[in-house]
Parts: structure tokens; sequence; C-alpha cells
């Protein structure tokens, strides 16, 4: 397990194993791709991010992974892979999320008439790793919890 403090001062807790916060996963975070592009959305107030969000009720967790890809960007996935979850604790409160990171590949990206909180989808070629920390990024881009999960993709694209 990885344990740092986000730009906010919340503790996070990133972990690579499915055990380590098992279904208590109430967000998404998928980590897009299509046709050797990140695939990004552009929230109305944060900036550039991958897309996620909440969980509805009854809904899996790979079927709020799909739903949000799809809502946000337009894209359908053809791929979807579990890479982590992690853990967020606020500094103030002491309450917490957790929040499952997803791999996606996209087969395709529609047009839709509204992509609800975000201007649409983003294709970024390049190092995203270096690329994140720019100002027209959002503050979920810049934490630890992208660049840790960057390195384990990585490894998990060496395996396949």
């Amino acid at each position: 397990m990885v344990e740092f403090k986000d730009i906010n001062g919340n503790r996070i807790e990133l972990s690579f194993s499915k055990i380590t916060f098992s279904g208590l996963a109430g967000h998404v975070l998928i980590m897009c791709e299509f046709n050797g592009s990140w695939l990004l959305t552009k929230h109305s107030v944060r900036g550039l991010e991958f897309p996620g969000g909440k969980v509805e009720q009854e809904e899996t967790l790979e079927e709020a992974a799909r739903r949000e890809v799809n809502e946000e960007t337009g894209a359908v996935l053809k791929e979807l892979l579990w890479i982590a979850d992690y853990r967020v604790t606020d500094k103030d409160t002491g309450e917490s999320f957790v929040k499952a990171v997803f791999w996606g590949i996209a087969d395709r990206i529609e047009q839709k008439e509204t992509y609800y909180e975000t201007e649409g989808p983003t294709l970024l070629k390049g190092n995203l790793d270096l690329e994140r920390h720019g100002q027209k990024f959002s503050f979920i881009m810049k934490d630890e919890v992208i660049g840790e999960c960057l390195k384990q993709l990585e490894k998990v694209r060496g395996e396949q």
C-alpha cells in the first residue's frame, strides 16, 4: 500500500490489491485510451481529467465505469480492467470514501447531445505523466494516485 497526502492535505491510501478495500468502493475513476491517445474529459470547473463518478444503487463497479465513460466522453469501452482502489480520508472530518481505478480501452466515441457536467471528450497524445501537472488539468490528475496508477498500468501492459 502507498500512503500520501493529496493537494488538499487529505490522507490517501492506494492499494493494488483487490482485497484491501474489498466491497467499499462507491466511486470509479477510469484511465481511458482511444486509438493510442489518452481519452480525457474536460470538467466544466476542474479542467481535464479522466472520466469517473459515483456508483449508482444496484450498479456494479464495472457498470458504473462503463456508464461514466459514456456519459462524460461518449466513448464505448471494449476493454475494462481493474487497476487499484484508493481511500481518501478528509483531514478535517475524518470521513472517507473509496474509489476504484480502472483501465479502459474505447472502441469508439459517439457524439452526444449532453456530456452532463463535462464538456465532452479530449484526446491527448504524449507523456501524460509529464503533462498532467499543467494548468489545464484538474487537481485530481496532479496527485500521486494518477502517477502511481500510470506506473502500475505499465506493469499490467507488460504482463499482457
